[in-house]
């Protein structure tokens, strides 16, 4: 099969679990979202990227599957996740409900829609709590009819940002009210979002939270799809973004520079903004804090990037493409 042929009903999810720290465990997880009980490998199926971050105690795994094949492959792993973490035992300075955090699925082929990702998230959300009792999950995003209520929003709305969440106030939209153990899953769809990280060189939080401010969508002179986050971060500071994508074309007052990654879901145009504009504004704004911004990462891949590698990775048969891809790349 050619690989552009691949590539036309593949589906992504990045999938956020709450364990960075025994990274034998995250790759425990990523393994059963490429081979079943049995050890027998799930054709169509590759996990691209394992992104741990010690301070956070969080992890993303990045799995790539054709769209018929993503439900077993993400809940296969939701289910060894939950049977591995304990949220009761869990310490990390960013925000968590979950054992299973988050559960995000991106259409990557022309062929795939956003509703169609929206319908194997609800069965996702489905399967996870019949599977596992005691779990329980909520949706956003096109996981969530009529509204279609965005991640930032229903993470308010469930306590997400909060020090200690109060579980029993909670009511999710499957599943029993949460438990300690398990905590509570976010699932849903939407067109991708990256996430990108720029560290800026202090330990007051208080110039990270104002340049997040700043940065944030919903701010004056914000930047569009910016969702962000500041958090303490290895001794400094960090400015974590979600970068969601962005129906249309680039911002005309933004796009002067290096121009916006552009791609086509269900024949709409949409783009993001570059990591590197993002990692821009912060040193921009941090310098007139009389701050240095040290670095700036991009977790993961942007669209392109993963479409691309997942290609790759399916028509060399390779599943655990982690272990390859910095000798692939180079």
């Amino acid at each position: 099969m050619a690989s552009g042929s691949l590539g036309r009903q593949l589906v992504a999810c990045l999938l956020n679990v709450s364990e960075a720290r025994r990274t034998d465990l995250v790759e425990t997880v990523a393994k059963a979202a490429l081979y079943n009980t049995e050890g027998v490998r799930r054709e169509g199926t590759t996990v691209l990227n394992i992104f741990n971050d010690h301070d956070y105690n969080r992890s993303v795994v990045t799995i790539v599957a054709n769209v018929d094949s993503i439900r077993e492959a993400v809940l296969s792993a939701c289910e060894k996740a939950c049977g591995l973490i304990d949220m009761r035992a869990h310490a990390g300075v960013h925000p968590c409900m979950g054992a299973v955090d988050l559960v995000p699925i991106y259409p990557l082929g022309e062929e795939v829609g956003v509703e169609d990702c929206a319908q194997e998230a609800r069965a996702v959300a489905r399967g996870l709590t019949e599977r596992v009792r005691g779990t329980s999950a909520f949706l956003f995003g096109w996981a969530d009819p009529p509204l279609r209520r965005g991640l930032a929003l229903r993470r308010k709305e469930m306590g997400w940002f909060r020090k200690t969440p109060d579980l029993q106030a909670i009511v999710p939209d499957m599943g029993p009210r949460p438990q300690k153990r398990f905590g509570l899953t976010g699932v849903g769809a939407s067109p991708y979002v990256m996430n990108c990280n720029v560290t800026i060189d202090t330990r007051d939080i208080a110039v990270g939270r104002s340049i997040a401010a700043a940065i944030r969508e919903s701010s004056p002179g914000g930047l569009p799809g910016v969702q962000v986050l500041a958090l303490p971060h290895e001794g400094a500071v960090e400015i974590a973004c979600n970068v969601e994508s962005v129906k249309g074309n680039a911002p005309g007052h933004l796009a002067a520079g290096e121009p916006w990654p552009s791609f086509s879901v269900g024949g709409q145009p949409y783009c993001h903004a570059p990591a590197s504009l993002i990692a821009a504004r912060v040193a921009e704004l941090a310098g007139r804090r009389g701050v240095g911004a040290a670095s700036a990462a991009l977790v993961g891949f942007t669209p392109l990037e993963c479409r691309g590698l997942a290609e790759l990775a399916l028509s060399q048969g390779i599943a655990e493409f982690w272990k390859e891809q910095r000798r692939l790349r180079m």
